[in-house]
């Protein structure tokens, strides 16, 4: 639709941004919260270059007041982000942090306070290094757990959240992860991507 020479953008359209949990939250080890894949790749010699990891990051678990009243200050009204699995069942299956649960609470409450409406993404790449320690996506396993871990979050949020997105990018969980070893957990494992680009599509349905 033109209008004076211009695009305009049509009724309900959304200006958001997007994060990944393990690249804003830091808090790696606080209030119950147990290691991911991604903390333990990084700790690993010379998988990063720089040494750097998530351990703080942005420190989104504690400014996310700030973070908000930010976003809201750009005019945005969406914004994707997503759930540290590890955060919410340090296990990855089993029993319920619920401190860390109660944080995704407070931060939905906080967005839809300022007209955003947030947008969950309910697997950033950052597996329950527990999971890992049994396989991963390697194992079958992993995506009963992984509905169970979506059962669980549209449960305690389902009331206020309308959208959700399951994966972010699997191919490169599968490839950069378990191919190429670059991303975490850091196989070089032709059997192993095929498995996990199986099971990460099965937990998807």
């Amino acid at each position: 639709m033109a209008e004076q020479g211009f695009l305009a953008f049509p009724d309900g359209f959304k200006w958001g941004t997007a994060t990944a949990a393990y690249q804003i939250e830091g808090a790696w080890n606080e209030d119950g919260r147990a290691p991911s894949v991604w903390d333990t790749f990084c700790r690993q010699p010379g998988a990063i270059e720089d040494g750097s990891s998530g351990d703080v990051a942005a420190d989104h678990y504690h400014r996310y007041p700030g973070d908000v009243a930010l976003m809201a200050e750009l005019g945005l009204n969406a914004y994707r982000f997503s759930v540290s699995w590890p955060r919410v069942l340090p296990a990855g299956t089993g029993e319920v942090n619920a401190p860390g649960l109660d944080f995704y609470d407070r931060l939905v409450d906080a967005l839809l306070d300022k007209g955003i409406d947030p947008y969950i993404t309910l697997f950033h790449w950052d597996l329950p290094q527990a999971l890992q320690d049994r396989e991963g996506w390697a194992n079958r396993d992993t995506a009963k757990h992984f509905a169970d871990f979506a059962r669980l979050m549209a449960t305690r949020l389902g009331d206020r959240v309308r959208h959700w997105i399951t994966h972010n990018e699997p191919s490169v969980v599968c490839l950069l992860g378990h191919f190429l070893g670059e991303y975490a957990p850091g196989l070089t494992d032709p059997m192993a991507t095929f498995q996990a680009a199986h099971h990460i599509l099965l937990s998807h349905g």
